[in-house]
């Protein structure tokens, strides 16, 4: 049923679309009505030479405040930043906010309590774009004592990313101020050992302590054990199977110094690891207190790992509850599951089922895989990733010489140009942000990275784009043939829909209203070439739209509380044309779930044109 009214000045049209398929393909939408409109405008795309200056782009000035006469213009792509020593302090993560991170993650493998409060107080007291029009405090909101506004808060996220079951060498023989090395030679002996009177006397160069009982059941002659992320590569000779804590002897392939406590790495090995170490699960626990929107699980080896950590948090809630420290059905942290070992990528077809979103972990994986392997395994995880609609992060490196220059080398900024081109969801900075000399201007450099990949794929490439699409459509297709319900939902027409829409009518954004934010992460699955505002009246399901590409959130608190359904809309759009998201004249696609009616006895879902007024 088409319907029309009236925005101000600007007239609008509503299409209504039911569980019936019909009304999907009574608009076109097939996948090939999708490429065919895209390849009318691939024709005549502009010169691949066409390459303006990124900056030229950004929402921010040169002194990064905010620019109220530019128009919002965000990147799709999200940027998870590491917080640590050289960017927790409030006015450099600002800044850091304001040059385009969407995603604060803490490490614990490193941070300490007073740490995390620390960035937590200082990440909520950050100001938003919402400052240059609401001034310093905005009228009519009040201001908590972290200075955070209490109403039309900008949205940033946080992720909790977990040490994980971690294999260490021991501490070594003398070694009192933990920083001493020993030697080990190439072609020397070293005898890996798991018991108790190797860890109590320390490690030696001929006899290295490692912290797994079971480490003679997983390996064999022939497999290699790597030490300190691969500084020192050992090649099993012998392995004391029948003993129950039997030794592994190596042989060293090169020679280094080794530290204690080093890690250990078994490319190619099975290990019974439990999904959660001790502290992780102290930590995952103290995080829910802090209300962490993402869990990032290290060294996942399998989906049972997954379900694992997920029944851990919602008994952690639970006992939250008793205590006056959680309510019960908000909503718990996101899995977001690291990928960086054998055993996970053989497992990652169930894990990713199991996830809600996956981390390419380049650091790890490179050392458990043939480093040449790294790239490729990263466009597969991403194209599966595209394929299921789940949100992608790659990690590791990415601006890596940054820690130290102030500008990347040009194979720094073509790995991030190219996991924008492979279809990631996000890019994560991690010692460049955490401890580097540059953590505001890496931010800067990446977010400008980003928007060049994207106007290139945009206006010179689009095909790049539309083969993400099409890994979702295909998806879904296989999902529908395997009989999954929600792969033919009335979401996930209405999502298709306002993405085409969007495309022929030249929109500037995609507006949702959502409530649990399932429509959202649909349309982000479509992959628009335009962002998505997402009005959200739930915090927490507003942050945890966050790793979604193109998904921006907004947090409404009250404002379209006792507004009548049809006027909603036209409310969101005033919003975002309040806050310079859109100006007048800017086509925008309005999406949203409505209550039943008179007339109708279900939900219905709703898809309105408009033209800003």
């Amino acid at each position: 049923m088409l319907l029309t009214s009236a925005l101000r000045s600007g007239a609008w049209t509503s299409t209504k679309l039911m569980a019936s398929p019909t009304a999907v393909r009574a608009l076109g939408l097939s996948a090939t009505a999708s490429m065919s409109s895209s390849s009318r405008s691939f024709s005549t795309r502009r010169s691949s030479f066409d390459l303006p200056d990124p900056r030229n782009f950004m929402s921010y000035q040169q002194n990064l405040d905010y620019n109220a006469a530019q128009k919002w213009n965000p990147q799709l792509s999200k940027i998870v930043a590491t917080i640590g020593p050289t960017s927790e302090q409030l006015p450099v993560l600002q800044d850091i906010v304001r040059c385009g991170m969407r995603v604060m993650r803490l490490n614990f493998s490193h941070a300490t309590v007073e740490e995390v409060e620390l960035r937590v107080s200082n990440l909520k007291a950050c100001k938003g774009r919402h400052s240059i029009f609401l001034g310093e405090h905005g009228e009519g909101t009040t201001i908590t004592s972290t200075g955070e506004s209490t109403i039309h808060k900008n949205v940033r996220a946080v992720l909790l990313d977990t040490r994980g079951p971690e294999l260490r060498t021991g501490k070594l023989a003398g070694d009192h101020s933990g920083h001493e090395t020993v030697h080990i030679e190439a072609g020397s002996t070293v005898t890996l050992c798991t018991t108790d009177d190797i860890r109590d006397n320390g490690s030696t160069s001929s006899h290295l302590y490692i912290d797994y009982p079971k480490l003679h059941k997983c390996l064999v002659p022939g497999m290699k054990v790597l030490l300190d992320d691969g500084a020192i590569i050992l090649t099993v000779k012998e392995v004391e199977s029948e003993k129950d804590r039997g030794n592994v002897v190596c042989v060293a392939d090169n020679s280094g110094e080794i530290r204690s406590r080093a890690g250990v790495n078994l490319p190619g090995a099975e290990t019974d690891l439990p999904a959660m170490s001790e502290k992780d699960k102290v930590d995952i626990k103290y995080g829910m207190t802090k209300d962490v929107d993402y869990v990032a699980a290290s060294f996942i080896q399998n989906a049972e790992g997954v379900r694992e950590i997920k029944n851990y948090m919602a008994q952690c809630a639970e006992e939250l509850a008793e205590d006056g420290k959680w309510d019960l059905g908000h909503p718990l942290p996101l899995v977001i599951s690291k990928i960086e070992s054998v055993s996970a990528l053989n497992h990652f077809d169930d894990i990713l089922d199991e996830s809600d979103g996956i981390m390419v972990a380049r650091g790890d994986l490179g050392v458990e895989i043939p480093i040449q392997q790294v790239t490729n395994a990263q466009k597969e995880m991403v194209a599966a990733c595209n394929a299921a609609g789940k949100p992608v992060i790659v990690a590791t490196q990415m601006l890596e010489s940054m820690a130290k220059n102030p500008r990347p080398t040009r194979a720094e900024v073509a790995d991030v140009t190219n996991a924008i081109y492979d279809g990631a969801d996000c890019l994560m900075l991690s010692g460049e942000t955490a401890k580097g000399k540059y953590p505001v201007q890496v931010v800067q450099m990446m977010n400008e990275i980003i928007s060049g990949a994207e106007h290139f794929t945009k206006h010179s490439m689009p095909e790049i784009n539309l083969k993400a699409r099409e890994r979702f459509i295909r998806g879904q297709a296989d999902r529908a043939s395997n009989g999954d319900p929600d792969s033919k939902c009335v979401d996930s027409a209405l999502a298709k829909a306002a993405v085409i829409a969007a495309e022929e009518r030249d929109a500037s954004v995609i507006v949702v209203l959502t409530s649990q934010g399932n429509l959202p992460r649909l349309v982000s699955a479509y992959r628009p070439n335009i962002p998505i505002l997402a009005f959200c009246p739930n915090a927490k399901v507003a942050r945890q739209l966050m790793l979604h590409r193109g998904v921006h959130p907004i947090h409404t608190g009250d404002l379209l509380t006792g507004v009548q359904s049809v006027k909603r809309p036209a409310v969101a759009i005033q919003y975002a044309k309040q806050f310079g998201m859109v100006q007048e004249g800017d086509n925008v696609v309005v999406v949203t779930r409505e209550t039943a009616c008179d007339e109708l006895t279900t939900d219905f879902a709703s898809m309105k044109i408009a033209t800003v007024p």
